[in-house]
C-alpha cells in the first residue's frame, strides 16, 4: 500500500503566528498558490482515494489538489490536536516540549493529550491499511496529525518528545506500507 501525507496549505492564522487548532479557517492566498504548485508536481500520480480532515483548509487542500480525480472522505480521526485555551493566542504560548512529551501526556489547557492523538491517528491507519490494501491514498490534515501518522508509519518508538520534525505548509510525503 502507498500512503501520501499532505499537510493543508497556509491559513491567515498560519502567516501570523497563532495556534489555530480546530479554528475552521480557509485557507489564504498563499496557501492556494501552495496548493497549485503541489498539485502540479502529484498531478501523475495516481490515488485510488483521498481522505481528509472535515476543518475547512483540509477540504480545500484536497479539493485543490485532488478534485474529482478519486473519490474522498471527511475523516474525523484527521482532525487537527484541540489545542483547548491556547486557540488563537501567538505560537509563543505553546510548550512544544511539554505538549508532545510522551511521558507528560500533558494536557494542561485543555490541549489534547499526545497519547489521545496517537490512539485516534493509529485507528485511522488501521483501518485505511485494512481497507486500502495494494491501493494508493492520499491524506490531507495537519501538522499534528500528519507528525503522529508519519511516526506511526515509520514505527518510531513512542517515548519522550515526539517533535522532532518540522512540517510545513503544503508538506507532501509518500510512504510505502507492506499489506
Amino acid at each position: 500500500m502507498k500512503i501520501a501525507l499532505v499537510r493543508h496549505g497556509q491559513t491567515e492564522e498560519n502567516y501570523l503566528g497563532n495556534i489555530q487548532g480546530r479554528r475552521n479557517e480557509l485557507l489564504n492566498d498563499t496557501g492556494r498558490r501552495q496548493c497549485q504548485r503541489l498539485k502540479e508536481q502529484i498531478k501523475d500520480v495516481k490515488f485510488d482515494f483521498c481522505y481528509m480532515s472535515p476543518l475547512v483548509r483540509a477540504v480545500e487542500t484536497a479539493i485543490i489538489l485532488i478534485g474529482d480525480r478519486v473519490e474522498t472522505f471527511a475523516d474525523k480521526r484527521l482532525i487537527e490536536r484541540d489545542m483547548g485555551e491556547l486557540e488563537g493566542t501567538p505560537r509563543e504560548n505553546y510548550d512544544g516540549e511539554k505538549y508532545w512529551n510522551w511521558e507528560l501526556n500533558c494536557s494542561d489547557e485543555g490541549v489534547e493529550s499526545v497519547q489521545s492523538m496517537v490512539e485516534r491517528c493509529r485507528e485511522f491507519l488501521n483501518y485505511v491499511c485494512e481497507k486500502h490494501k495494494g491501493e494508493s491514498i492520499i491524506v490531507v490534515s495537519h501538522s499534528a496529525t500528519y507528525r503522529v501518522l508519519r511516526h506511526l508509519i515509520l514505527k518510531h518508538e513512542l517515548k519522550g518528545n515526539l517533535l522532532d520534525t518540522i512540517i510545513p505548509n503544503c508538506h507532501y510525503e509518500e510512504f510505502e506500507i507492506e499489506d
